[in-house]
């Protein structure tokens, strides 16, 4: 019984742990792990419930206390699967048009990694309009270079800090940005995207540090770029794609509050997880490489893309746009306490980064940090 206490408790901690309101990552450490926590508690509860020991008030309060943590996590994990609603229509045969769609390939390739031609190999495969590439440095900037003759759009960022990206398009891109919103380290790309229906779509492209003791010591900067960006989305009254590397799994309480900010959907609704990371181990994936849209896209398909010598998986997603899917799906509604929440994080964002001395005169954070974008 001693064993099935041990990993109760385990679950049990976990689970209540995660709900605690702090941005230090040994906190939302948490987020992460919930389907292997589901995994470890089944198995407690079907040790407590078939041990043929007695059974006294421990035992119960254990059980007790298990279901309880057991039904959160479901909570926070079964949107993402086939018994859940779709957040996301389906784009039936009949309504394909490739006009308007737009392919997406995000893959965080691991600057240390050799095995450029995996990638390509997919890339060759799939033929999508839009290729990001994160932790591109200029070794890699070379190696996929073979491309450029098909993706005439290009906003090059090679950096040797894990954060490098490059975006590759074959559509037009106009307005293009590279921004550092919160740090002078961490780039993000902005830009507009014409289909070939001529519909224009605002893209934006992310990947900010992750909370663990080797990279950001808190999710205070990560938490606070993305909400700044989806605060700035809730404004736009036009198409918009957040893609990359958000280093928070969907399940997140920063994740889903961005969702609610910036109104945007996300496909894996209802449908499955698509865990990118980690590759190189089954048991522990989540995850952290996500495409959200606006409500006038709908999917035609969604892949996760096989092992390329990263530790993450690429992602392959095939959208389309159309009034009448913006007619049938319901935007994401906040509310004031998701707004007053959002603006917190982001003040405390701002002012971490002053203290660190990272911030940059980036219009955007200048504007909350003005209080021009206050509520």
């Amino acid at each position: 019984m001693l064993w099935i206490q041990i990993v109760a408790g385990l679950v049990i901690w976990l689970s209540f742990w995660s709900l605690i309101p702090r941005d230090e990552w040994w906190f939302r450490g948490a987020d992460f792990p919930r389907l292997q926590i589901l995994c470890l508690g089944f198995a407690a509860l079907l040790g407590i419930l078939f041990w043929s020991g007695e059974w006294n008030n421990t035992r119960y309060v254990f059980l007790l206390l298990l279901m309880a943590a057991l039904a959160y996590q479901l909570k926070m994990v079964l949107p993402y699967t086939f018994v859940w609603k779709k957040q996301v229509a389906s784009v039936r045969p009949e309504q394909l048009d490739r006009e308007k769609q737009i392919s997406l390939l995000v893959s965080n390739v691991l600057t240390p990694n050799k095995k450029y031609h995996l990638l390509l190999e997919e890339i060759e495969k799939y033929q999508p309009d839009i290729v990001l590439t994160l932790e591109t440095d200029k070794t890699w900037q070379n190696q996929l270079a073979v491309i450029e003759k098909d993706y005439p759009y290009r906003v090059p960022v090679p950096l040797d800090n894990l954060y490098g990206m490059h975006l590759y398009s074959k559509l037009p891109l106009k307005d293009s940005e590279v921004k550092f919103i919160l740090s002078d380290e961490i780039p993000s790309i902005h830009t507009t995207v014409t289909l070939r229906s001529g519909h224009e779509v605002e893209l934006y492209c992310l990947h900010p540090k992750p909370p663990s003791p080797t990279e950001a010591k808190d999710s205070t900067l990560r938490d606070a770029e993305l909400l700044i960006v989806g605060d700035q989305i809730k404004d736009l009254d036009q198409s918009c794609i957040v893609m990359g590397d958000l280093n928070d799994v969907a399940w997140s309480r920063t994740t889903r509050l961005f969702q609610r900010i910036s109104g945007l959907l996300d496909p894996r609704v209802g449908r499955k997880y698509v865990n990118t990371f980690h590759a190189d181990y089954p048991l522990l994936r989540w995850s952290l490489d996500h495409v959200f849209h606006s409500t006038d896209f709908a999917l035609v398909d969604m892949q996760r893309l096989p092992h390329m010598g990263s530790d993450h998986f690429p992602v392959y997603v095939v959208l389309q746009t159309g009034r009448i899917f913006e007619n049938i799906q319901q935007e994401l509604q906040q509310t004031d306490a998701d707004e007053q929440e959002a603006q917190q994080a982001i003040q405390e964002g701002i002012a971490k980064a002053e203290r660190e001395e990272k911030i940059v005169t980036d219009e955007i954070a200048q504007d909350y940090k003005d209080g021009t974008k206050n509520p």
